[in-house]
């Protein structure tokens, strides 16, 4: 199985971002050919016993009476052979593999995904009919799920059937199939769908990052906070005598948006804003902190070593801004550059295992020595 290879068939990225993205839903039979799952449902059962990972697992009976049990867990026998679904959150931060399949979506901006939720379902489990509120790629993994996807559709009533979980009522489906392994289904956001697995299956969904615009407000408040920034009074100067003192005239408007919006001209801070903000991970990620800090002259030590691999935490958001100020990103934290670092930030970026001799030839001056050794140091790459 040739993971970064997707079968487009008769379609093309373009193709799918112009018809298809955030506007209808899609399934590519055998979108992967030959593919095996990149994580057991024994080794997704250990990584929900794990207190620092999201899990959770989604039972009902035949009385259509929903349960929902959040990990960690220590023992499976009691949910029986059917009617449930166990989901772990952002896999990819623990298994290499999974977070292989990512790959193979990378037209689109990596800072736009979010994570890979694996879920391992028994016959007849499911999480019932519900919208998401982010675009998702589900891969069909072994096994065989039923797949129902409607359009959107205001009158569709809100169901909580349980505290912890959020349903829709019936839709009609426009998409009804029987995914196998290596298919691949598109559900744009706000779209109704609803899997039911047929035999014991499991699936692996890319989910997209999608903040809304009052995160993006309250975030971007706090790190002014932060910063002590935004702290200066809004002034009139210009005022002429108002006609009625009771009246927010259309010009008071025009100074209050535009005195707001001040902070948002700040290209530099503004950048620093969203380099930090779009990078920084919901999950909790596997740090390698180092025993000991790596120096210049412990690099150049590990740089003598023919087998050394230089590896990325698996799940790590990395991102370049290259405008106003040139700075790589890694998990939230902004690195700055300069030209002569650029190439290797470029590589730390695609977070591609780097070989001694590869990072010989990047590690050209001192500047990007600094670089190496602090995001080791951070324990963002780690040395295999």
């Amino acid at each position: 199985m040739n993971v970064d290879s997707l079968n487009w068939g008769d379609l093309t990225p373009e193709i799918f971002l112009a018809q298809y993205w955030q506007k209808k839903p899609l399934l590519i039979k055998q979108a992967f050919a030959n593919f095996k799952d990149p994580i057991s449902a024994d080794e997704l059962a250990g990584l929900a016993m794990e207190a620092e990972i999201q899990s959770r697992i989604v039972s009902t009976n035949s009385k259509d009476d929903w349960q929902v049990d959040h990990g960690p867990f220590e023992d499976f026998s009691q949910y029986g052979e059917s009617n449930w679904t166990l989901l772990v959150q952002a896999v990819n931060n623990w298994s290499r593999p999974t977070h292989n399949l990512l790959a193979p979506f990378a037209f689109i901006p990596s800072w736009r995904i979010d994570d890979v939720m694996v879920s391992f379902s028994t016959p007849n489990g499911g999480v019932g009919a519900h919208l998401d509120q982010y675009d998702v790629f589900i891969i069909q993994g072994s096994g065989k799920r039923r797949w129902q996807v409607g359009a959107p559709d205001s009158s569709l009533e809100s169901l909580l059937p349980h505290a912890d979980l959020k349903q829709v009522s019936s839709f009609e489906a426009i998409i009804d199939e029987i995914t196998e392994a290596g298919d691949l289904l598109y559900i744009p956001p706000n779209h109704p769908h609803k899997g039911l697995s047929i035999e014991n299956s499991v699936n692996f969904s890319i989910g997209f990052q999608a903040p809304s615009s009052q995160e993006l407000w309250s975030s971007f408040a706090d790190k002014l906070i932060d910063n002590n920034l935004g702290e200066q009074r809004f002034s009139d100067p210009a005022r002429t005598l108002c006609q009625t003192s009771f009246t927010i005239t259309p010009d008071d408007k025009k100074q209050l948006k535009a005195f707001m919006l001040q902070q948002l001209e700040q290209e530099e801070f503004y950048e620093q804003f969203m380099g930090q903000y779009l990078t920084q991970g919901h999950h909790a990620l596997e740090i390698l902190v180092p025993v000991n800090d790596i120096d210049k002259d412990k690099l150049l030590d590990i740089l003598s070593e023919p087998d050394i691999s230089f590896m990325p935490v698996s799940g790590l958001k990395a991102a370049i801004i290259n405008d106003v100020q040139l700075t790589l990103f890694l998990n939230g934290e902004s690195f700055p550059l300069e030209k002569q670092t650029l190439a290797l930030a470029q590589q730390l970026a695609q977070q591609k295992p780097l070989s001694t001799s590869k990072m010989k030839r990047l590690n050209t001056c001192l500047k990007n020595t600094q670089l190496l050794t602090d995001v080791l140091n951070k324990g963002y790459w780690y040395i295999e």
